[in-house]
């Protein structure tokens, strides 16, 4: 989901879009000692990390000073916000310190702030987009994209694979193709979805009813993956993996979107399940939970007459804007 949006609101087969840092010098000349009234940071247990110990972070607001610079200087330092993609890297990162110790530091860079365009962010994610990575174990790589990330560390700290799958299967295979087609279709349609369906100042019916429908048309898509099947990949009815992990920030959104999830059951059960995990929970809470997630939506529909009206008077509009171009829910 990009700034503008929100503003107006595996390894070895997959190319890793990764850079690393011109030098150390230029990785080091934004550096600077945590300052914890400032910084939105959090460093989680089993550190062997040089960084002052564990810190609650502190509330985000629109006052808080952003971090200007990498604060860590061992293990993985996340650098993100609460976005389907941002949640990609958290949740994976929170299963991997359950699985293994697995170290990591995050900060939060408000991409209200515009902070991802600042030049020390932009020289870890050329793209100036959340979330980024830096392995600070490896020469302090930088890794940018929420695919290329979850390919990396899988690649480099699930020795075992509890949440990937070896280069060389079949289900390797598998798990790539499903998440090249979030990548390429969930992604980019529902954040269309939410762009002018819920931020555009302009609302353009056959905008609205073109990047809805073609979301709903790829839910079905995955509904029917899991009609007989509890995770996207994996052999027998599946495995929990980065597969899931890659969709789920996204399906997890989906109301707010404008889908119907009663028309998706096997989604629903899907994120049902995903949400029970005690790791994507921690990891849905970095930086601070997000109040677009279906749970919250729905919940504050039920318990606010307002927002229940305007949910309703939003929901006639988008069948308005379907009917008005003969829109036909189809899928694939």
């Amino acid at each position: 989901m990009s700034a503008t949006t929100l503003r107006c609101m595996l390894p070895r087969s997959i190319r890793i879009l990764s850079t690393r840092l011109p030098s150390r010098s230029l990785a080091t000349s934004y550096i600077r000692q945590p300052n914890y009234t400032a910084f939105s940071y959090c460093k989680a247990s089993f550190s062997t990390s040089r960084t002052p110990p564990h810190t609650p972070p502190p509330e985000q607001d629109d006052e808080m000073a952003e971090p200007t610079g990498l604060i860590a200087k061992s293990g993985i330092e996340l650098l993100t916000f609460g976005t389907p993609n941002g949640h990609k890297a958290s949740i994976l990162l929170e299963e991997l310190k359950e699985a293994y110790g697995k170290d990591y530091t995050w900060q939060s860079i408000n991409i209200m702030k515009n902070t991802q365009k600042e030049p020390w962010f932009t020289a870890i994610c050329p793209n100036g987009r959340i979330p980024a990575i830096v392995d600070h174990d490896r020469g302090d790589f930088a890794v940018f994209e929420g695919l290329a990330i979850l390919g990396y560390l899988t690649r480099h700290y699930d020795p075992e694979h509890k949440f990937s799958f070896p280069v060389d299967s079949d289900d390797y295979s598998v798990a790539e193709q499903w998440m090249a087609w979030q990548h390429g279709g969930v992604g980019p349609m529902q954040g269309q979805a939410n762009h002018f369906f819920r931020f555009a100042k302009e609302k353009i019916p056959y905008a609205i009813q073109r990047y809805v429908g073609e979301t709903e048309r790829l839910y079905g898509v995955l509904d029917k993956r899991l009609s007989d099947r509890d995770y996207i990949a994996g052999p027998g009815r599946g495995k929990y993996s980065i597969a899931d992990i890659n969709l789920f920030g996204w399906c997890n959104v989906a109301v707010f979107s404008g889908i119907d999830l009663d028309m998706f059951p096997n989604v629903q059960k899907w994120l049902e399940r995903i949400n029970e995990r005690p790791a994507v929970k921690k990891g849905l809470a970095v930086p601070s939970e997000s109040q677009l997630t279906n749970g919250a939506v729905l919940k504050a529909r039920r318990e606010d007459p307002e927002k229940k009206r305007e949910a309703e008077e939003q929901l006639r509009f988008l069948n308005e804007c379907k009917e008005k171009y003969g829109y036909k829910y189809a899928s694939p």
